[in-house]
């Protein structure tokens, strides 16, 4: 066994051509990887860095470009509250002037019902007084009428012409003693 071991040492040393760099990926040593490390590091810390700046600088610029929105908001909010409290107090307000308004109206309609409904009872007690007048007075002319044709038809019915003469008489002598009392 030591037979074999010797020539398999002697095969590896006889293989070995010097000091390299493999750039095989899947065959580099420790040494190789190392010096990509560092050249990595070195080389991409600068790139890395820009990356890292620019990248910092775009959070910045939209942090900033938030806040903006954010105080531009807050802004609008408050204008939004108060254009809001006005709103309200104009409603308030609208609604109470327009209880007012309909208090005065309906007081006003009532008040102006109340002197209609005055004006037409005092015109129509008018008219019935009116009305209950005129048929009193044809009545009592109607009365009258037929009185008198009574009266007339009775007169001739009573009288006669001694009668007559009678009236006659004493109506002259009643005139007469008149006209001498005033002399």
């Amino acid at each position: 066994m030591s037979i074999v071991f010797d020539s398999n040492l002697n095969n590896i040393f006889s293989e070995a051509k010097g000091f390299g760099i493999n750039t095989d990926i899947f065959e580099t040593n420790i040494l190789n990887l190392s010096v990509v490390i560092i050249v990595l590091i070195y080389y991409g810390r600068i790139t890395l860095g820009d990356l890292i700046k620019s990248r910092k600088d775009i959070i910045l610029k939209n942090i900033e470009e938030a806040d903006n929105k954010l105080r531009e908001a807050t802004e609008n909010l408050v204008f939004a509250k108060k254009n809001l409290e006005l709103s309200i107090l104009k409603a308030e307000e609208i609604k109470s002037q327009s209880k007012i308004l309909a208090t005065q109206t309906t007081k006003s309609l009532l008040e102006t019902l109340n002197d209609d409904i005055s004006r037409l009872k005092v015109a129509n007690l008018s008219f019935v007084q009116f009305e209950e007048n005129k048929s009193i007075n044809e009545i009592c002319e109607k009365l009258t009428f037929l009185s008198s044709l009574q009266a007339i038809e009775k007169l001739n019915k009573r009288l006669n012409s001694s009668l007559q003469k009678k009236i006659i008489s004493n109506n002259i002598e009643k005139l007469s003693i008149k006209n001498i009392n005033k002399k």
